[in-house]
């Protein structure tokens, strides 16, 4: 076989209902060149292998195993064993349109300094619907991901690229030294961030990012997710991975106190004042609760480095 010039990556732990769906939606791409499929078991104990060793058959479609918990180094160990320029990472519980990889691979050949890009993410809700209470800002976290239909280069970390899918150039990934171990999801904590570093990265160093709405993923929404609980906790590790974010370029300190009480009397004064919308109630208050992760791990942050010194 000819080398590949993308590689497709799924970085999975224990989604063995979905996982086989994600896998399939690779090995169908309608891509004009060479490409590999890299599953990266990050130390599943359910079927997951078995899964993958049932689609095994096809050439395309490699196994690899990563026994360190945590999505930034599975994503890492993907890299490592990918054998292109051009890195794709895919969600295990999302599904790509037909022709995202070709529409990842032409943009990367268009621009030579594009660093990273991903595109437009649409719900699958299954068997449920959205709760009365969940406005359009909520949904983002569960992957929904929409700037328009027409290419838009991101300025700002907060427009990053959705994670599940996401692709990255395989030599600025390398220049920045791989995705930072200490932001990502590690098993059920659910720390993120780690795409919005990278973007704030990309763009301090001359590189460029995109939003290419034709590279299309759909996002499976478990149902275990759609409850409040689940919403206030993803914010708890939201608030935690900004501070988190923040420590790594340099922003941490005394003023992340300021800025964290700033967000959670607004945040509070904000869900107020939309009393009468369950919606942005809920919003605004899951904002609130996630600056109470934030100031805990800012001024963990600041004991540490007091013990430091």
């Amino acid at each position: 076989m000819p080398d590949p010039q993308i590689s497709a990556i799924i970085c999975t732990h224990n989604r063995e209902n979905y996982l086989g769906k994600a896998i399939d939606s690779l090995l169908d791409q309608n891509f004009s060149g060479a490409y590999e499929v890299l599953v990266i078991d990050n130390a599943s104990t359910d079927r997951t292998r078995e899964v993958v060793e049932s689609r095994q058959k096809n050439p395309l479609l490699r196994y690899g195993y990563e026994p360190t918990l945590g999505l930034s180094v599975a994503r890492n160990t993907g890299a490592n064993l990918a054998h292109s320029p051009i890195l794709a990472y895919l969600d295990d519980d999302a599904i790509a349109s037909p022709a995202w990889l070709q529409n990842l691979w032409d943009a990367y050949q268009q621009w030579n300094k594009l660093a990273i890009a991903g595109g437009k993410v649409t719900l699958l809700w299954q068997d449920a619907s959205p709760p009365q209470w969940l406005s359009t800002g909520l949904s983002e976290n569960l992957g929904a991901y929409d700037l328009g239909n027409q290419l838009i280069w991101i300025d700002r970390p907060g427009q990053t690229p959705r994670g599940l899918n996401y692709s990255i150039r395989r030599s600025f990934l390398e220049q920045v030294g791989g995705f930072d171990r200490a932001l990502g999801r590690v098993g059920k904590n659910l720390l993120s961030n780690e795409e919005l570093h990278m973007t704030e990265l990309a763009l301090a160093q001359g590189w460029k990012v995109a939003y290419l709405p034709d590279a299309l993923v759909a996002h499976h929404v478990a149902p275990e997710r759609l409850c409040q609980q689940w919403f206030l906790r993803r914010g708890w590790w939201q608030g935690i991975s900004e501070c988190y974010r923040e420590q790594l370029a340099g922003r941490s300190g005394l003023p992340q106190l300021t800025r964290g009480t700033e967000r959670l009397l607004r945040g509070l004064h904000r869900s107020l004042q939309h009393w009468n919308d369950p919606a942005q109630r809920f919003d605004n208050f899951t904002y609130a609760y996630g600056q109470l992760g934030y100031l805990k791990a800012a001024i963990e942050g600041m004991l540490n480095a007091t013990k430091n010194t």
